[in-house]
């Protein structure tokens, strides 16, 4: 049975201070909710998040990360350097990495498979931009960016995959998918999984929403029965809106 999820996605965002002060935060917040929660702070803070919230419910996850094991690749992070600090999650084809760092499908399925290889989960992104949308190119597109990044795995692996789409033009834009588009959008890619791995796989998958998501309209796209949580962004930054999100269920 598929989990409910919600990930803060904390991107280039506090300082060492402004981490121990939000992690303290979270800390006294109270989870109503089954949800499994997770945030993703920057890498220069991972090891101090893991190690404060080691005792509690919340996973630290990474935004990113290397395909390769080790190397000539100033500046990156490799699965191994990740396990070693604890860190057992990894959000990969974030659309803004997609954007400012050209991942491509090819590349990102390198990762999704050096990440799988060290027993890593993975919340692999994927959507469309607003030209997509306006031109009703949306589902081709995520059905393509799944394909080309994903569909080289056996169906076991989705054991170990969490899906988010993001609708790119509904990221810090103040613009917000309908929960009848997120719910459509959703039912179209556990479609696709269906119809390559058999309905087995595609039920157990969670799927995560991840276009602007606040407190105020969390509580009717999760009521969606496709949408199984959220990667949320701005919102995570701010502990009584983010557990006010993870309480929506």
């Amino acid at each position: 049975m598929r989990k409910h999820i919600v990930a803060g996605n904390w991107k280039m965002n506090n300082n060492l201070s402004e981490t121990q002060s939000l992690i303290t935060d979270l800390k006294n917040q109270n989870k109503t909710s089954d949800a499994e929660v997770m945030i993703a702070p920057s890498f220069t803070n991972l090891w101090h998040a893991n190690e404060s919230l080691r005792t509690t419910e919340i996973e630290v996850v990474a935004q990113n990360m290397h395909f390769s094991e080790s190397g000539a690749y100033t500046g990156e992070v490799s699965p191994e350097m990740l396990k070693s600090l604890g860190i057992t999650t990894v959000i990969l084809g974030h659309s803004e990495r997609r954007a400012y760092y050209n991942e491509t499908d090819e590349s990102l399925a390198r990762k999704v498979d050096a990440a799988l290889k060290h027993d890593m989960r993975v919340i692999f992104c994927f959507g469309e931009e607003l030209s997509d949308r306006k031109a009703n190119n949306q589902e081709a597109v995520v059905e393509s960016q799944i394909k080309n990044a994903l569909f080289h795995l056996e169906a076991d692996a989705f054991k170990n995959i969490v899906l988010a789409y993001e609708p790119v033009w509904a990221i810090g834009t103040g613009e917000t998918a309908s929960p009848e588009q997120a719910q459509e959008m959703h039912a179209f890619i556990r479609k696709t999984l269906e119809d390559k791995y058999g309905s087995e796989t595609a039920e157990n998958v969670s799927i995560l929403y991840g276009g602007s998501v606040k407190p105020n309209n969390a509580e009717e796209i999760f009521s969606k029965p496709d949408v199984d949580g959220g990667l949320i962004g701005g919102a995570s930054l701010k502990a009584e809106d983010f557990y006010a999100i993870v309480n929506a269920f």
